[in-house]
């Protein structure tokens, strides 16, 4: 028996030894091969530790913050290692406007995290690639123009939406309240009017339950322990957050085919009345033309409708959520908004044609989703081929971070990158301007597929909600004790707040 221990205690430390003598020999191999500021080959970036790769110079809770500060070291095409994962970062709104979109074909590939990958399996618009990719994203553009994204149609589901949100609103008697579970209420049944063919009732058990694994996704995917997942999936399959994000997608996705099947039942070829629909037309038709091995397949339909309801949902809300919290903390600017929807509106009903006469609350809404910044890095990106981009070599199948904040933030293309200033968006004479460098949507081939809806939402929603009511921070917090410091979790969340929404009586026109 002690020899036998003996023999293991020895055979352990050899492996022990072997173990560390094989990160030596990475990390020098590594610190060879690897390129810093001045090479011209590949991108520079500071140097990757063994395994780790420079996951310890990040900041955990910020960690985007501390690749705006390596891009001023290194320039803004730049090379960290997440791990053994080697990532190129692009920088600053030239850069990231000249890859996404000038080169698109070559940075136009996406990059399938761990988890991601083993959710969708290449189905669906988000996280697929190819030609599955190509025809989805496609037919989703076309359909959801039908049911009304970008059109009156789409403009009317929105109002229609308002209405609720209001009475939601207003149940609260101006005490302070969460805006949270109202507002994705509202965004997300305009999406799931033109997807389903119908909203639901905001006490509906499976429209309720749908929501709630959206607002559960987005811490899990943001926690610690996932992160380690996506970075080391081989070392940890174990964790619990793993198997409760699958066991969240299988509930989802055991719901859809309920709600797809129940359409299927009801469906008429010549009346569709959403996407789902259209989409099981479109399958039917291909499949009595003797066509079987078509992209127009269950897990498609299932993976596209998930990606519809959730990106249509919690980005929307999101930023909505963000532009209440700013009124309230801005109260002056809040003001200006309020008078210029009185001058112009009045008590009416605001529509989409407004906008080109409400300049400073235009301004207002795009300078929120400037500052509010909710996806600062763009889904992750990768290189369909070798790239020779700015004088660096960019292998093909690298991992590419388009740095959209340092775009939103870029200090040569606005004035105050930091501050809420709605001066950014108008012109010394109160004119709304656009700017090229307002990227919150991404742009390219993967620009967000919903944009014209969004910015309808956006728009209606904000200028609706401020004709009818005054925001401002809980009583006993001072405007100035109003905190707008972000949580990052999926996508930068405002931090937890209450407010109080005071009804006013729209002037008439």
């Amino acid at each position: 028996m002690e020899m036998t221990g003996l023999y293991l205690q020895s055979s352990s430390s050899v492996f022990l030894f072997g173990a560390l003598l094989g990160l030596l020999l990475l990390y020098f191999s590594s610190s060879s091969s690897f390129h810093s500021k001045g090479d011209s080959k590949e991108p520079p970036g500071p140097k990757p530790l063994p395994l780790l790769g420079n996951l310890l110079q990040l900041d955990r809770k910020i960690p985007y913050n501390t690749l705006v500060e390596l891009s001023k070291e290194y320039g803004s095409v730049f090379t960290v290692y997440l791990g053994p994962k080697k990532v190129v970062v692009l920088a600053g709104y030239k850069t990231v406007k000249e890859a996404l979109v000038n080169r698109a074909d070559e940075f136009g590939e996406r990059d399938p995290i761990p988890i991601m990958h083993e959710r969708n399996k290449g189905h669906g618009i988000l996280w697929s690639n190819g030609d599955s990719w190509k025809e989805m994203r496609r037919f989703a553009l076309t359909n959801l123009k039908d049911f009304g994204m970008g059109k009156r149609a789409g403009e009317d589901k929105i109002i229609e939406e308002c209405d609720h949100l209001i009475e939601l609103f207003l149940k609260f008697k101006g005490e302070a309240f969460d805006t949270t579970q109202p507002v994705y209420y509202s965004v997300s049944n305009v999406i799931c009017s033109m997807v389903y063919g119908s909203r639901f009732e905001y006490d509906s058990p499976v429209f309720k339950s749908l929501l709630d694994r959206i607002n559960r996704l987005g811490p899990l995917l943001g926690s610690p322990s996932m992160k380690m997942y996506n970075l080391f999936p081989w070392f940890c399959k174990w964790i619990a957050n793993r198997k409760e994000f699958h066991r969240l997608g299988d509930a989802t996705r055991k719901q859809n085919i309920k709600l797809c099947s129940d359409l299927k039942e009801n469906l008429t070829p010549e009346t569709c009345r959403g996407f789902v629909d259209a989409f099981l037309v479109r399958k039917q038709n291909l499949e009595e033309s003797g066509i079987t091995n078509s992209h127009f397949h269950e897990d498609n339909l299932l993976m596209t409708v998930s990606n519809l309801f959730s990106a249509g949902t919690d980005t929307t809300a999101t930023t909505l959520r963000w532009g209440l919290l700013f009124m309230a903390r801005y109260p002056k600017i809040q003001d200006l908004v309020q008078n210029e929807l009185s001058r112009v509106i009045g008590s009416r009903q605001v529509q989409l044609d407004d906008k080109r006469n409400l300049p400073f609350t235009n301004a207002v809404i795009h300078e929120t989703q400037r500052l509010a910044n909710i996806a600062p890095i763009a889904i992750p990106h990768r290189t369909s081929q070798d790239v020779t981009f700015q004088g660096h070599f960019i292998k093909k199948g690298t991992t590419v971070y388009p740095l959209l904040t340092s775009v939103l933030y870029d200090e040569n293309e606005w004035k105050s990158p930091h501050t809420f200033n709605p001066a950014h968006f108008l012109n010394k004479d109160g004119k709304f301007v656009k700017r090229d460098a307002f990227m919150p949507f991404s742009a390219g081939r993967r620009v967000c597929l919903g944009e014209s809806l969004a910015r309808m939402e956006l728009f209606i929603f904000f200028t609706t909600l401020l004709q009818h009511f005054r925001f401002a921070p809980p009583p006993g917090v001072s405007v100035e004790e109003m905190d707008l410091t972000p949580q990052l979790l999926l996508f930068q969340d405002p931090p937890s707040h209450k407010l109080c929404a005071a009804p006013r009586m729209p002037q008439e026109e």
